[in-house]
């Protein structure tokens, strides 16, 4: 099968970008998408054209490196997969695919579908982090935690951070992305010492990053490739107030003590 791409292609964050237009060789339909990508780049290296720069690594759907916009979809044009997990055989013979990189102030392009998503890092810098000492493992029943925060908690570390909730809304909102981190550590035992200075930090630092705000639409956790919930931003957002009223309810000097 052939099929003809319109790729956005930009020198870097500064350079003005734009779509072009390549017609691919023949194609085995099973290729994934990002292997389409690699023979598309054969074949421009070839005739002397400088390959298109897209991301990618594990190519197994676990480290959402590969994140590109498929005919307006993050991921492309399945539910529940990135990227690298979308094959050929999802599109028809002759079809026009369009390819460009997510869309979002503070994920700036760093190289035609490459962006750079360090804001992510930054949010989880400010508090995605325990201080408490776990020690070795321990027994089993050593630290109970009851099933459904155990289930809750492991959903909300499915999150690969790929950003395509970000992609999807309309408002560039990383509420599922911060909702899902906050909840991974605010539902085990291991994260109440830091519970709320976790939800103030990582929330002041989405804000400062530039991301928008929640008007749940919920495009984000449908296209997000792990099918994380928006039931964690609601989660969040009852962390969030919660932690609000503690703290203005709470002196300074023994927030500190109890801090530490």
């Amino acid at each position: 099968m052939k099929v003809k791409l319109k790729v956005w292609r930009q020198q870097d964050a500064n350079a003005p970008g734009g779509f072009q237009e390549y017609e691919t060789p023949d194609l085995n339909p099973n290729m994934s998408f990002l292997e389409m990508l690699d023979v598309v780049n054969d074949e421009l290296t070839r005739k002397g054209v400088e390959p298109i720069a897209f991301d990618h690594d594990c190519r197994e759907g676990i480290c959402g490196t590969c994140s590109l916009v498929i005919n307006g979809k993050p991921h492309g044009p399945h539910r529940g997969v990135a990227t690298c997990q979308t094959y050929l055989r999802s599109f028809s013979d002759g079809d026009v695919i369009t390819v460009e990189p997510f869309r979002a102030k503070p994920f700036p392009v760093i190289k035609d579908l490459i962006v750079s998503r360090k804001a992510f890092d930054r949010i989880m810098q400010a508090g995605g982090f325990i201080s408490v000492r776990t020690g070795s493992a321990c027994d089993a029943n050593a630290l109970p935690v009851p099933k459904e925060s155990a289930d809750l908690a492991m959903d909300a570390a499915a999150c690969i951070g790929c950003g395509a909730c970000v992609a999807a809304c309309k408002n560039g909102s990383a509420m599922l992305f911060v909702g899902a981190k906050v909840s991974q550590l605010g539902l085990l035992p291991q994260g109440q010492p830091e519970r709320d200075r976790r939800v103030l930090a990582m929330v002041q630092q989405m804000d400062a990053e530039g991301f928008g705000n929640c008007t749940n639409y919920y495009e984000c956790s449908a296209v997000c490739p792990k099918l994380i919930s928006h039931e964690f931003i609601a989660r969040m957002n009852r962390d969030y107030l919660k932690a609000v009223i503690r703290s203005a309810f709470t002196p300074a000097s023994a927030g500190a003590s109890a801090a530490g």
